[in-house]
């Protein structure tokens, strides 16, 4: 396939070779708006606003993911695979099923479990474990704890089901899994498949036990700390 792609109207070199991605596309605006200098917007295809800027002099790209495992399945692997993006860094919400977590902490994804049938495409005659990167997850711990943030390592779970009675969310946590999100476990496929590298970095936006939550103007403040974070090490 050639560029620009039916999802990404950038064209060659527009792309950083490091990307973050937030789901939600007001997200990437946000950081570009507040972090980066000299933004420029290389995508708006369906609304999935990407750009390229600057931050304390690095080139850097952010792009939204969409929700859901088959959405940042298309766009990271369009990234790795035709726009040469060496990393990709997930930076979203998630919901915590680990009574040691709170909401604003950070969760930093070793890795993705899933229900979800992705990896089927790869013909593996077994199960894979969809694993981050270990050199950008040892930069996310050396910077977290510079910069003196509170945040866990181990395993998420990727999720096709955003509504459920909880149960499954039970079933998983009694197995050491942090947090519940819908994207991780597609990145980490797309990324291993095209020999590149990613990590997924969460903020709890909710805890699925104790029923704690933040507000839509919290989620934003909140999620500050996971954007400087990403900047730092991308």
């Amino acid at each position: 396939m050639s560029i620009p792609t039916p999802h990404i109207s950038a064209k060659e070199g527009d792309f950083a070779p490091t990307v973050l991605m937030p789901g939600d596309p007001l997200r990437a605006k946000y950081i570009a708006e507040h972090y980066l200098d000299d933004a420029v917007l290389v995508n708006n295809v369906r609304g999935v606003q990407g750009y390229t800027g600057y931050y304390k002099k690095k080139r850097v790209s952010v792009m939204a993911s969409g929700m859901g495992i088959p959405s940042i399945g298309i766009y990271s692997y369009e990234l790795f695979n035709f726009y040469g993006v060496q990393n990709i860094i997930r930076i979203g919400s998630a919901g915590a099923i680990h009574p040691d977590l709170k909401v604003r902490d950070l969760v930093f994804a070793q890795g993705a479990c899933t229900n979800s049938n992705y990896a089927h495409q790869f013909g593996m005659p077994g199960t894979l474990a969809p694993i981050c990167s270990y050199d950008l997850l040892e930069k996310a711990v050396a910077k977290a704890k510079e910069l003196g943030y509170t945040y866990k390592v181990g395993n998420i779970l990727s999720s096709d089901t955003f509504y459920d009675d909880g149960a499954g969310s039970a079933v998983w946590g009694k197995m050491g899994v942090l947090a519940v999100e819908m994207e991780s476990a597609a990145l980490y496929l797309n990324a291993a498949r095209a020999g590149k590298k990613a990590l997924c970095i969460c903020t709890i936006s909710d805890h699925l036990l104790t029923g704690d939550n933040l507000s839509s103007d919290e989620r934003q403040n909140s999620f500050n700390e996971m954007m400087v974070l990403a900047l730092e090490i991308a």
